[in-house]
């Protein structure tokens, strides 16, 4: 409306989203290449905004944390925080190294994708994603596939953390940045050399021009007594007199209006972080806490309940592949039975035929002998006659005695098929009693199948656990969150030493790949910066 003031416009979009810890944000908007941001006290349409419609403004973090982990409390917080520090690392505002890049982007794809899934998270899923500042791309003789490998690597290593908790490794990682939530201004000293002032939520910092990470002086905020501008002039008064006062000017009024700001409100933060929480901070943590047990709680139920559910599937399928291969015997046991029974039909029936040949041969034999008997009878009295009878009778006594052989192995041979027939019988009773013990168990297995099978639609209820859980947390429950709470600050501490190995490693693993010609100045800046140990705290201790 036409009558607000800065602050009804606001408190209308934190309404709407829903924030409660609006003393980070702000409305900005941009006047003559200048960034101004809405006063709350001031009328909207007083300030000296663009005249064109409509009047845009944005909201974005004016002041940002020192420990994110530690001051963001909502979950709109850390998401907006998120937001808004991921599009400064890709638009370059933010310097960002090339490892930690990617590490930073394998989070930010846990918090948009969940748990990674390689039947659903195939090859070339990130191909649309703006993930790696187009700095990092161009340093490197690097395809995309091999980017997203090197992501997707990272990423499958985040499993199970929920949006909120990879939001907020995002931002434990950015705010160790040199450039993170700093505000920069290009001043004048007293001799009129250009350098740079930075804003930040840990105190004031003068640059030179071309090296945006490493501070020249710092001044904490604990370590001010004053600021004061007039006109393009700015002062900075220590709390120890003996040092010398600084003062520097800016290029424009409106330019001073807004460090003086920024200055009053970081500083206004800074010490309200060491005092005492106001109630209203107090009981949003207090509700963010049980928020976050409660959530554990349920991350728990439904990490058992598809434990459970995984557990029931892998036995159903083992009982499943037991029964395939009891029926697969039993298919087995049938065809060796049948194959039995064709066996002793055949035995039995060549026994018959050998039985025949042998009463056959009998008869031949006894036919023989009877020729015998009657060609000795009729014998001719002639020697040559004789002699001819004579081996007529070798000749039949030979053949009588070949058939008598035979006679008796055909016997022998009947006997034989006889006993082999009383075999193929026993084992035609071992295959039927077989086939009856492997029936009962299909049975046992089949009534075994049906009861496990039915086990995973029960499992998702647990009505009788969800209605015992209250959310008046006792104090076990919480004794029990600050157990777990340390446990995960070890875990912590272990993962850092791991993740720090890990950054190591993939830096030297494309630093073959790296095209020296296109590192930019701040490239250069933070590898002498990291070859000396030196990191942004402890260069800030060093220079205040």
């Amino acid at each position: 409306q036409v009558k607000w003031k800065g602050k009804d416009l606001f408190d209308l979009v934190c309404r709407t989203l829903g924030l409660r810890e609006t003393w980070f944000f702000g409305l900005q908007y941009t006047i003559k290449d200048t960034v101004a941001w809405l006063k709350m006290d001031k009328k909207v349409l007083d300030h000296d905004v663009p005249t064109e419609e409509p009047v845009t403004f944005h909201f974005l973090a004016k002041f940002y944390p020192e420990n994110a982990e530690e001051e963001l409390v909502q979950e709109i917080t850390q998401h907006l925080f998120f937001l808004q520090v991921k599009k400064q690392i890709l638009d370059e505002k933010i310097y960002c190294p090339p490892e930690a890049s990617v590490l930073l982007a394998s989070y930010a794809v846990q918090a948009k994708y969940g748990d990674y899934d390689p039947n659903v998270h195939k090859r070339g899923f990130l191909a649309q994603e703006e993930l790696l500042p187009k700095r990092v791309i161009n340093l490197y003789q690097m395809t995309p596939e091999m980017w997203e490998e090197r992501i997707t690597a990272w990423y499958a290593e985040h499993r199970g953390r929920a949006r909120d908790e990879a939001e907020m490794e995002y931002l434990k990682i950015a705010q160790d940045l040199e450039m993170y939530g700093v505000n920069y201004f290009t001043i004048r000293n007293k001799k009129g050399t250009e350098l740079l002032l930075g804003v930040d939520a840990l105190g004031l910092h003068i640059y030179d021009p071309d090296n945006r990470l490493t501070p020249k002086i710092s001044f904490p905020w604990n370590e001010i007594r004053n600021i004061s501008y007039s006109d393009k002039e700015f002062t900075i008064k220590p709390l120890d007199k003996k040092i010398d006062v600084f003062k520097f000017n800016s290029s424009k009024l409106r330019v001073n209006k807004l460090i003086l700001q920024l200055c009053i409100g970081n500083h206004d933060l800074f010490m309200r972080r060491r005092k005492a929480d106001s109630l209203e901070v107090q009981q949003m943590k207090a509700q963010a806490r049980e928020e976050k047990a409660r959530k554990q709680m349920e991350r728990q139920r439904l990490a058992r309940e598809k434990q459970m559910r995984e557990e029931a599937e892998r036995t159903r399928d083992e009982l499943e592949r037991r029964l395939m291969q009891l029926k697969e015997e039993a298919t087995m046991a049938n065809e060796a039975l049948m194959r039995s029974e064709e066996t002793a039909d055949l035995l039995a029936e060549k026994a018959q035929i050998t039985e025949e040949e042998a009463k056959l041969l009998a008869q031949k034999a006894a036919e023989a002998e009877q020729e015998m008997q009657r060609i000795k009878a009729t014998a001719i009295r002639t020697e040559e006659e004789k002699r001819l009878m004579e081996q007529k009778v070798l000749e039949a006594e030979m053949l009588a005695l070949k058939m008598a052989e035979e006679s008796e192995r055909r016997a022998k041979e009947a006997d034989q098929l006889k006993q082999d027939l009383q075999e193929a019988r026993e084992s035609e009773r071992r295959a039927k009693q077989k086939l009856l013990e492997i029936t009962s168990k299909s049975s046992y297995t089949q009534s075994m199948n049906s009861s496990t099978t039915a086990l995973p639609t029960d499992l998702p209820s647990f009505n009788l656990i969800s209605e015992s859980l209250s959310f008046d947390f006792k104090d076990t429950d919480m004794k029990r969150l600050s157990m777990e709470i340390e446990k995960e600050k070890v875990e912590y501490m272990e993962k850092s030493k791991h993740l720090q190995e890990q950054l190591n490693e993939l830096k030297t693993e494309i630093e073959a790949l790296k095209l020296k010609e296109r590192e930019t100045a701040l490239d250069i800046l933070h590898n002498e910066n990291a070859s000396r140990g030196s990191s942004k705290h402890n260069t800030i201790k060093k220079v205040s």
